[in-house]
């Protein structure tokens, strides 16, 4: 079982939830099940509304998980992720820090889960 911690400004704590380990949902859907307001328009990666940040919590923390194709599109477009990421992700199986909360399955790992509460608004810009 891992532990996901959701972070943003927009909420009055951090809220932590565990999540099963071969639970195929995706962290938007995590998210949702525990009354957590991660913004989101599309659902299927073509709006970047669901911007978020993950952070690995275990020294050894989440392999890289495939992107979608429209996940690197939108992710590209909005400067997110440059070819040098996407080769690490790809290749040395480090995952990238930003994800669509909508494409990326929860992983059987603990991690941290930022997002700024605007839509397709990245964390970093709100601290």
């Amino acid at each position: 079982m891992a532990t996901v911690t959701f972070s943003s400004p927009i909420l009055p704590k951090d809220i932590s939830v565990y999540a099963v380990a071969g639970d195929r949902g995706t962290l938007l859907a995590l998210a949702r099940k525990n009354d957590i307001p991660i913004p989101c328009q599309c659902q299927d990666g073509q709006c970047g509304s669901c911007l978020v940040k993950i952070t690995a919590l275990d020294p050894n923390g989440p392999k890289a998980q495939a992107l979608t194709e429209h996940e690197k599109i939108t992710l590209s477009v909005n400067g997110k992720l440059s070819k040098e990421i996407l080769a690490k992700a790809e290749v040395e199986d480090i995952p990238p820090p930003y994800r669509l909360a909508c494409q990326v399955w929860v992983p059987d790992a603990n991690i941290l889960v930022e997002f700024s509460g605007e839509p397709g608004v990245e964390i970093d810009l709100r601290r």
